[in-house]
């Protein structure tokens, strides 16, 4: 089965992780300049001169920086930076009175701060593993008074999908393999492109979305001769490994753990059946 291969992280939050990956280039910079130059840096911000405690954050900064760049889970280190965000607030508000002369200075300073930590926030908890939907594993089969030939070619032909599953709004046929898919959920249109990647006439039939995709997606439909005679078992078997978000949540609603596919499928039989 396709989706039976590692799926890939690049379905997961891209915006998130860019901007995680720009926080950690953040913290490497500042972080070097504040070990290089410490004295700039709190001449810059508009805080007493303290070159020592400067390259401590300094240190500190760096080290996030390099675990959010090269870690595969950059969670903690976003974390970690929240917490040095908070002390820095602290700092520049400890400054303040001391400070009166660079007023302007420290406002701006703890503005900047305070957007980053925004950043921070937002990164970590679109990030964190216990916020992840559960991947929506699907499986039905059912048994069809019609030969494979026919249930196969009907299949094969993508744009008939939505005929039976009410949920898809279009199937179009790019070429020979590639397809684009629109959807329609609780939560508003979904749209994925996709390839067949399993083709056995009268067989089976199996597909996964390209990388482009917001949503990790494989399937596959199998036609077996029914063991009681006269027609054919098909089997349906579907993967989505939603994102946190909008998009997640609509998807766990669409396909309802298993109740939208088997009703599918029942639309599929009396179609076919009744096409006979």
């Amino acid at each position: 089965m396709p989706f039976q291969k590692k799926r890939r992280s690049a379905y997961r939050h891209p915006h998130a992780d860019d901007i995680a990956r720009g926080l950690g280039w953040f913290s490497v910079g500042i972080g070097l300049a504040q070990i290089l130059a410490p004295r700039e840096m709190c001449r810059i911000a508009g805080l007493p001169q303290v070159p020592g405690f400067t390259r401590l954050c300094g240190i500190r900064e760096l080290v996030c920086g390099i675990g959010i760049l090269t870690q595969r889970n950059p969670t903690p280190w976003l974390k970690a930076r929240i917490a040095g965000d908070a002390m820095d607030l602290a700092c520049l508000a400890a400054a303040a009175p001391v400070s009166a002369s660079r007023g302007a200075r420290l406002t701006v300073a703890a503005a900047a701060v305070a957007g980053v930590t925004a950043l921070d926030v937002y990164c970590s908890r679109e990030l964190s593993d216990d916020r992840r939907p559960a991947p929506l594993h699907v499986r039905a089969s059912i048994a069809i008074h019609r030969p494979p030939e026919a249930l196969y070619r009907f299949w094969r032909n993508l744009g008939n999908l939505p005929t039976v599953m009410p949920h898809l709004k279009s199937v179009r046929a790019l070429d020979a393999t590639r397809s684009h898919w629109s959807a329609v959920g609780p939560g508003g249109a979904i749209e994925w492109d996709s390839e067949i990647i399993d083709d056995a006439p009268n067989e089976r039939l199996a597909w996964r979305s390209l990388e482009s995709a917001p949503v990790y997606n494989a399937g596959s439909v199998c036609f077996d001769p029914d063991p009681a005679g006269g027609g054919t078992v098909v089997t349906v078997e579907l993967l989505y490994d939603p994102p946190v978000g909008t998009i997640g949540a609509s998807l766990a609603k669409l396909l309802g753990r298993g109740r939208q596919i088997r009703a599918d499928l029942s639309a599929f039989k009396q179609l076919m059946e009744s096409s006979a």
